[in-house]
């Protein structure tokens, strides 16, 4: 009797396929690799923020107990730095360590002990001593030496100067948000084990292809020679896209002494030597008809860097689409500060940009008199008018109206303070999201074997976000195996190359690859039953048979009345069938090049301000969320309410402050460098449009992770407006401001 097929679970909640793994404790992590003969490497840090090393006395670490060496500048390993011009081998801070004498930022690294034990290694670093010949470090919070002549144009239409001249109503205001440190609780980290001719390198990455490519560069050897490893990533939110000084020397390290070698960075490093979101200063100047109508729209940029690298904070990457206007100019600008190299944070670029044009559309509502929500919905565009292009879907009204409608938003008396829950003061705000749409190459094998069972493998990674279950899932749906009889093998370079965990791309991108193999392993199927003697298809035509729930059968008859896969195989006595799996870029398809891809969302929150104490609280939130089809909502859903907590972080607790006279990060740690917790979570709600988006995928699917933080501060910023009349255009919201009673200027002193 023939088995029944296993559900298509594709839109359901399947539960993840790596939770035991990590709920039971044996999920490997990186730092949990551990090898004969081990060493351990522990860098010191530079203690200025500008200057150049006098000299540096090593004599008493290097007598310590335990330590093999000590390297520093004149006796490093020769590293070098990644081809500027290879995109696959990409890295932020792009400066070898230990290259010269000159510091550029506080916490750089200026040598590193090896030692036989961890506490060996870090009681010897402890001992270096370094002689610096200090210079005054700028970490100047004001950007506007970035606001001049020299601004790259980045998105043009009309003439945004006549529009705002001859507009009725007029904002024109700037807007900044601070440094944010990413602090996942997995701290950066590197197991590195040379075997006399290649690397095997344990890592902490969002980017294993990425990785492999930038490692072999900056070691000199070919990339085969290089293997990156990454099973689980105890999150990243973009901190670990790409490799940072600390990979590097680890590797250089195990090949100079030929023993595995592991560092962790600790807690303060991560504030100094792995990246952040820069600031960002925006200028927001809008102009409309009496009636609500954009007739312009600048959008004015700047975000600060290192001296090192050029790493821009693009926060115009949703400006030029989102509303509809006919004169429209971007342009953006980076300063230059004695800070570690910036890197992506959840969200880069449109998320503060989106801060900062969602805050300006609120204030043009309040001075044109309409309802937030309607003006966001009088000026909804019909095309991408930055370009011309369609969408291949954009239900940003739904979003908006649904929200409106599940928030209660008709309730909403407008005026300033007017709206109470006992003692309290409610406030009430509104703001739109968007993130781009994108798809990635990416290649993947299949395996359908004589046992029932199936095995998927591409060298992407699963960051914490179910990337090993929505690979499970599409196989399932493609194939009919059940997904407990799939595995799902990621995180090697050694596998077929697969994308970055970045920008919310690896869903959209794996999709088409997976389809692709399975309709090739469907090929091979339909190849056997046609011509092994002893399947019952054997000399049918190829065009009368399908592969459907598991089973090769008639196209004109049901799945059920055909022959599973595995006997077929068996008939055949072949112990498996492997297809491979190919997809191209969506920047390289010709179809996707004919619309404009992206999500879209809706940020409704409700805050409660208590004057007797000075107290502001994020009580509700409801979000909804235009992702395409949502391929597992549970992990979806989790990853939207992940992001507002960030957003509600973003809105009021994070910045990191920098000591002025030496550019140290004041508050690295994580009792001084607030974030929110679960005190500090409101209620959420969530709502998924389940539009499939068939231009980007056969499911339909989009991305999820950076969308659910687009457009949360902004929200909050409106509804503390709404609650206490101070207009917040400096985050995070500072209690002080709010007790002034007055909107609150630039925080520069």
């Amino acid at each position: 009797m023939p088995q029944a097929p296993a559900p298509n679970l594709i839109g359901t909640s399947v539960p993840r396929i790596d939770g035991p793994l990590k709920t039971s404790g044996t999920a490997k992590y990186t730092s949990d690799h551990n090898f004969p003969e081990m060493l351990y490497g522990v860098p010191v840090q530079a203690t200025i923020g500008k200057g150049k090393i006098k000299s540096m006395d090593v004599a008493e670490a290097e007598k310590m107990r335990g330590v093999v060496r000590i390297y520093r500048y004149g006796n490093a390993p020769k590293l070098y730095r990644p081809n500027g011009q290879d995109e696959n081998a990409h890295v932020d801070e792009t400066r070898p360590p230990l290259e010269d004498e000159v510091i550029y930022y506080n916490g750089q690294y200026v040598a590193m002990v090896v030692a036989e034990t961890f506490e060996q290694a870090k009681a010897a670093a402890n001992k270096v001593h370094v002689e610096y010949a200090s210079e005054t470090p700028n970490v100047a919070l004001d950007l506007s030496d970035g606001f001049n002549d020299k601004m790259k144009e980045i998105s043009k239409r009309g003439d945004v100067d006549a529009g705002f001249a001859n507009a009725a109503v007029k904002v024109d205001y700037t807007y900044s948000t601070p440094i944010e440190t990413h602090n996942p609780i997995e701290l950066h980290s590197t197991v590195a084990v040379w075997d006399g001719e290649k690397f095997k390198l344990y890592e902490t990455t969002q980017s294993i292809m990425n990785h492999q490519a930038a490692m072999a560069q900056m070691l000199g050897v070919p990339k085969e020679n290089v293997q990156i490893v990454m099973k689980f990533l105890g999150s990243g939110f973009g901190g670990k896209l790409w490799p940072w000084t600390h990979d590097v020397l680890a590797a250089a390290a195990a090949r100079d002494l030929n023993r595995p070698v592991k560092v962790v960075i600790d807690r303060r490093m991560m504030f100094s030597n792995v990246g952040h979101r820069p600031r960002t200063q925006q200028r927001i100047r809008l102009g409309a008809t009496a009636e609500g109508k954009l007739n312009c729209l600048q959008h004015d940029y700047v975000s600060d860097t290192s001296i090192l690298d050029e790493v821009s904070e693009d926060c115009g990457e949703a400006t030029p689409y989102i509303y509809s206007t006919p004169n429209l100019r971007i342009r953006g600008e980076m300063v230059v500060r004695n800070v570690g190299t910036p890197t992506a944070m959840r969200g880069p670029g449109a998320v503060p940009g989106l801060y900062a044009l969602e805050s300006g559309m609120d204030e043009l509502a309040i001075a044109l008199k309409v309802d937030p929500v309607q003006l966001r919905l009088m000026n909804e565009p019909e095309i991408d008018e930055s370009n011309g292009l369609p969408f291949s879907s954009r239900h940003l009204k739904e979003c908006l109206t649904t929200g409106a409608e599940k928030f209660g938003w008709s309730k909403r008396n407008p005026a300033v303070g007017s709206m109470k829950r006992g003692d309290l003061t409610l406030g009430w705000g509104v703001a739109c999201a968007s993130w781009i749409a994108m798809r990635m190459p990416c290649k993947t094998s299949l395996m359908l074997n004589d046992d029932g069972s199936a095995r998927i493998a591409c060298a992407t990674q699963d960051i914490g976000t179910g990337t090993y279950t929505i690979f499970a899932q599409v196989v399932n749906a493609k194939t009919g195996v059940p997904v407990e009889k799939i595995q799902v093998v990621l995180g090697d370079s050694s596998l077929p190359p697969g994308p970055v965990s970045g920008g919310s791309w690896v869903t959209g991108t794996v999709i088409p690859s997976i389809a692709n193999a399975a309709d090739n392993a469907e090929k091979q199927l339909i190849d056997l039953a046609v011509n092994g003697t002893r399947s019952p298809y054997h000399g049918r035509d190829p065009k009368e048979l399908a592969f459907s729930e598991g089973r090769i059968h008639l196209a004109s008859e049901p799945a059920s009345s055909g022959i599973a896969f595995d006997e077929l195989l068996r008939k055949g006595s072949l112990r498996f069938i492997q297809a491979d799996g190919d997809s191209m870029a969506s920047f390289a398809d010709p179809n996707a090049n004919k619309h404009s891809l992206h999500s879209y969302g809706a940020q409704f929150a409700e805050v409660e301000w208590d004057p007797g104490i000075a107290r502001l609280r994020v009580s509700r939130v409801v979000s909804v969320i235009d992702v395409g089809k949502v391929l597992n909502p549970r992990p979806a859903r989790n990853q939207v309410e992940g992001a507002i907590v960030m957003g509600i972080g973003m809105a009021m607790f994070e910045e990191t402050h920098y000591d002025p006279r030496n550019a140290r990060p004041v508050n690295s740690n994580l009792a001084d460098y607030i974030m929110t917790t679960c005190a500090d979570c409101p209620e959420i709600d969530v709502t998924f449009l389940d539009y499939p988006d068939k231009v980007l995928n056969e499911f339909g699917a989009r991305g999820v992770g950076e969308i659910g933080l687009a457009g949360v501060a902004a929200a909050i910023t409106a509804a503390v407006y709404h609650a206490t009349g101070v207009r917040i255009r400096n985050l995070p919201i500072r209690i002080e401001d709010l007790i002034s009673g007055s909107s609150n200027k630039q925080h520069f002193a």
